[in-house]
């Protein structure tokens, strides 16, 4: 009963175990292949060449006795070279079985061609295999050796290799909307889409079904039920590579609407390749907690595809932000930076350096970008997309709230037939889910009791930590002595507050602001540097301490509450004096769109002024084309 064990592990090719069962695993699905392939005829050859191995290995196992005691005896050192030449001989009639094998198998294969070419590869890596084996090299050391190499290949271009190509695309999406369903989606958000002529409309996304993305960005959805506006009616043009212009409310979701084409854009293009600092994709904010928040939602988006981002702006030291666009892409293997946002000081200053290389630029992003005309950063704009890529090679995407002349110029010179998408009207127009209510006040002494009086009404804690589930309430001051003052007098009542002002450090901005968001603290007094693009969760109220200086910057403000679809409030305090009563004919006229009154108003003038071009005057028409030079006038 143990003979055969014995038997079975003393045969002379003991050695090669390993290889014979490799060997007879890939002949016995060669044969399989060919069956399939060559019909009855090879069928009864593989029959015939089964047994005649079956009848070898019978005589081999009468002869096991001998081989054994031979095999003893050849133990000397130069055994070695005489146990050399029966292999030799082995593999001379083993290439001539093959060669007959060939034959058999090419003349099977030649009535099906594609087959054949199946089965060619594995040929032809296995006689490789077998002709190191003439070589004593084991048949797994053969195998592994080109994988090893190829692995090495793989390490050393990873960096090149699409950062995109491992994502998987989500199945085909789902129909478009019907010119039925667009036309009441756009009327029902009263939004009006400008095509450049002889260009059809795209509808819009009425569902995150219908976009074709990756299926690693579709987590970013989780929470919505369904695009917002903005977003439904500028992807389709921006995910075909168009130029756009959106126009909406802000607290619209406009990060997600440039957002998602950016990194779509990245994963088809080529990863860069190590330690190459160029930027693909620039996004310029007109504020430092925007840009911040800008890069921190990007990054988010981008981690599971492995792309980063970097943020620059003032107010803080330059060397790290230096370091950090250095040792872009340094790391082998590790996440590509492809995206920067900043401030345009900063990323001028860091571009004017040598340090920002903005010469790779095919997607540029200018978000809030009637802020930072208003801010005067129009020449720094300019200056910043001359160092980017120049006409169709890159797409640009502009974000408003309204669309003055400045924007539309800016879009004139930098953009080429872009889509523009407003949602509401080009003038500004309050969030409609607001509750707006307008106080006048004849003494303005009352205001820190009427303020008190407003924290009581809406049930704000003043020392209980909100965890993130309470209300949010937010103080707005115009001047930045004005915000210090009226965050002492809250303190002096108890309340836990915080400070967001310009007299403030980077720093102390930043952690009054996180405080704020992550619900530490319920209370923030903050002049207009908050009143923009910042996403602060859960805002329940917003108090307009003092009334600004445009009626823009007070739909901004009130635009920090209602947002992500939910219902907000806001209190303002309205005095008449100084800049304010000239703008009491447009608050009046902002509450009316939106369905509110207040008689106190009327006791000032209710005239609006007309805004018109600088040039043009009240003729001014932005249907026809701006010039974007100057012309040159010859006389005869």
């Amino acid at each position: 009963m143990t003979a055969q064990p014995v038997e079975l592990s003393g045969t002379p090719k003991v050695k090669k175990s390993k290889e014979q069962k490799a060997a007879e695993k890939e002949q016995r699905a060669k044969d399989a292949q060919l069956q399939a392939v060559g019909g009855e005829d090879v069928e009864v050859e593989v029959k015939e060449r089964k047994s005649k191995k079956r009848r070898a290995e019978a005589d081999g196992e009468g002869e096991d006795g001998e081989n054994k005691k031979k095999k003893r005896k050849e133990k000397a050192p130069e055994g070695a070279e005489t146990e050399v030449k029966p292999d030799g001989e082995d593999s001379e009639k083993k290439k001539k079985k093959k060669r007959k094998r060939k034959q058999a198998e090419a003349e099977a294969l030649a009535a099906a061609p594609a087959a054949a070419a199946d089965v060619e590869p594995v040929e032809t890596g296995k006689k490789r295999k077998r002709a190191d084996e003439s070589a004593a090299v084991p048949v797994a050391e053969s195998s592994s050796a080109p994988k090893t190499e190829k692995e090495k290949d793989k390490k050393k271009k990873k960096h090149k290799i699409d950062a995109g190509a491992s994502v998987p695309f989500t199945s085909a999406p789902t129909a478009p909307a019907t010119p039925a369903e667009a036309a009441a989606f756009l009327a029902e958000h009263s939004i009006t889409i400008h095509t450049p002529p002889g260009e059809v409309e795209l509808p819009p996304i009425l569902a995150f079904s219908q976009l074709a993305i990756p299926a690693a960005l579709r987590p970013c959805f989780a929470g919505f039920s369904a695009p917002t506006p903005i977003q439904a009616c500028t992807w389709p043009p921006a995910l075909q590579g168009r130029d756009v212009v959106g126009i909406a409310e802000t607290g619209s979701g406009k990060t997600l609407a440039f957002g998602i084409p950016a990194l779509a854009r990245l994963i088809t293009d080529p990863s860069p390749d190590v330690g190459d600092s160029t930027v693909s994709v620039l996004v310029v904010a007109p504020t430092r907690e925007l840009a911040i928040q800008t890069h921190d939602t990007l990054s988010a988006l981008g981690a599971p595809l492995g792309i980063a981002s970097v943020a620059v702006f003032g107010g803080v030291p330059k060397e790290p932000q230096v370091r950090m666009l250095r040792n872009m892409n340094k790391r082998e293997g590790g996440a590509t930076t492809r995206v920067v946002v900043g401030t345009p000081g900063r990323i001028l200053d860091l571009v004017q350096e040598g340090v920002c290389d903005l010469s790779g630029v095919n997607y540029l992003v200018l978000d809030e970008a009637d802020r930072m005309l208003d801010k005067g950063f129009e020449n720094d704009i300019r200056n910043i997309i001359s160092n980017t890529k120049q006409g169709a090679e890159r797409q640009t995407m502009m974000f408003s709230a309204t669309w003055p002349d400045a924007v539309r110029r800016l879009a004139s010179t930098f953009q080429q037939n872009p889509v523009r998408v407003t949602v509401g009207s080009d003038d500004l127009t309050a969030n409609s889910r607001v509750t707006q209510v307008v106080e006048v006040f004849d003494d303005t002494r009352s205001k820190d009791n009427r303020l008190l009086n407003h924290l009581r009404t809406l049930n704000h804690k003043k020392t209980t930590k909100t965890g993130g589930e309470e209300a949010r309430i937010l103080v707005f001051a115009l001047y930045k002595k004005e915000a210090t003052r009226v965050e002492q007098r809250l303190r002096q009542e108890g309340y836990s507050v915080g400070a967001l002002h310009g007299d403030l450090s980077q720093t102390a901005r930043m952690d009054a602001l996180e405080r704020f968001k992550n619900g530490s603290t319920g209370l923030l007094v903050a002049t207009d540097v908050a009143a923009r693009g910042l996403d602060i969760p859960n805002v329940g109220a917003v108090i307009n301490y003092t009334f600004p200086l445009t009626i823009e910057d007070y739909i901004h403000r009130i635009g920090r509450t209602g947002r992500g679809g939910k219902t907000g409030k806001s209190i303002t305090f309205f005095t008449g004096e100084n800049h304010e009563r000239s703008l009491a004919g447009e608050l009046a006229r902002v509450l009316r769109e939106s369905g509110f009154q207040c008689e106190g108003l009327k006791k000032f003038p209710m005239t609006i002024k007309k805004k018109e071009h600088g040039a043009y005057g009240a003729f001014f028409r932005d249907d026809i084309p701006m010039p974007t030079g100057p012309t040159k006038i010859v006389f005869d």
